[in-house]
């Protein structure tokens, strides 16, 4: 019998959102194609432009959502989306939230609870939407989805969830081609990379701990540089002013955001990925990272050790000494580290993600 599932991406702005959109739009990618599945998509006008790989694979049905507004999403959540999801046997909403409204069971993915351990890094009016929405989304959701054992572990403890409704989903990063010698030249020169360099990609929000990476650049080898890519996030301005007030403007290129041919080709020639965030409920690039076969120094954090199970740096201290002498040792265990990732690498396939998924539709529409 045909599965029925809508999935509700209408808090989606392509290119804004983050990790959460290329999760979700991954796992809904490595949903298994011989699965008895019908699926279809609820979207924003700019959706498909920036996914066309849905295109002629899913069904979508596309709000009058012609503008980024919190404000109309929300309405449209509990007005058109309902209308539009009578006949399916789930609803996936991949935001975080379930709006009221519609029979159908319902799955949630819960992305991470930053707002729990961070509320001074949201606004007033975001902090109190989360407040009142994350409790009552828990108590109508059939089932919960997290990215992480970590993400579960919290979704439980901070709403009382039964542990058995609660399902890690964990990431899934396709295959990604190691670029070629001419496309590194390429992507180096368009953007004034040389090697030696470390990378970190990120939006400039505040708890991805850029003023670390500025004091780290100090302490690295005069030769190395740290190469910071990802649009500009609430930490924008804080982050310019930390360069200069350093005096490491010359040791570090800010790239912005970049095209995902040149992301990965900055990734793939770095002597080692470095990721000092504060918070994190998965960390995908360190999966990419795996990939693409480069080291990785990350933050001492549940969700960042978790994913790489000892495939990489752990740095429990964040001073700019302390990661400067972790890249030093990745850069001098780089066959280890890099054959430890290809090892991990195996856990966090579109293919494992997707079926979990599967499996967790199933599990609500019983």
């Amino acid at each position: 019998m045909t599965l029925r599932v809508g999935v509700n991406l209408l808090w989606l702005a392509p290119g804004r959102v983050g990790g959460s959109e290329e999760y979700l739009t991954r796992q809904l990618a490595g949903l298994p194609p011989e699965a008895d599945l019908d699926v279809t998509l609820y979207v924003a006008p700019a959706f498909g432009a920036a996914h066309p790989e849905f295109a002629g694979r899913t069904r979508s049905a596309v709000a009058p959502l012609h503008r980024d507004s919190r404000a109309l999403r929300l309405a449209l959540e509990r007005t058109w989306l309902p209308r539009h999801s009578r006949s399916v046997d789930v609803v996936h909403h991949g935001g975080g939230t379930v709006p009221p409204g519609g029979r159908a069971p319902t799955v949630v993915t819960v992305h991470d609870l930053q707002y729990l351990a961070f509320p001074e890094y949201f606004s007033r009016a975001r902090l109190a939407y989360l407040r009142a929405a994350m409790p009552a989304s828990m108590r109508r959701a059939t089932l919960v989805t997290t990215p992480s054992e970590y993400v579960r572990g919290r979704v439980i403890d901070a709403f009382g969830r039964d542990p058995e409704s609660v399902i890690v989903v964990p990431h899934g990063v396709p295959d990604i081609a190691r670029p070629s010698p001419h496309a590194l030249e390429a992507a180096w020169q368009a953007h004034g990379v040389r090697p030696p360099y470390v990378v970190y990609p990120a939006i400039t929000h505040p708890h991805k701990g850029h003023r670390v990476m500025v004091e780290m650049a100090a302490h690295l080898p005069p030769d190395v540089q740290l190469v910071l890519t990802g649009g500009a996030g609430a930490a924008e301005g804080a982050l310019a002013a930390a360069i200069a007030a350093a005096g490491v403007g010359d040791r570090i290129v800010r790239t912005g955001r970049v095209p995902s041919g040149d992301r990965d080709a900055l990734l793939a020639g770095a002597d080692a990925l470095v990721f000092p965030s504060e918070y994190e409920g998965f960390g995908a690039p360190l999966v990419e990272a795996m990939v693409l076969g480069v080291p990785i120094v990350a933050a001492d954090l549940p969700a960042l050790v978790e994913v790489l199970g000892g495939a990489g740096v752990v740095v429990p201290d964040r001073t700019g000494a302390a990661w400067a002498e972790a890249v030093a040792d990745a850069r001098s265990r780089r066959a280890e580290l890099v054959a430890a990732g290809a090892a991990r690498r195996a856990a966090f396939t579109l293919e494992h993600s997707g079926a979990v998924l599967l499996t967790a539709y199933r599990a609500a529409a019983i």
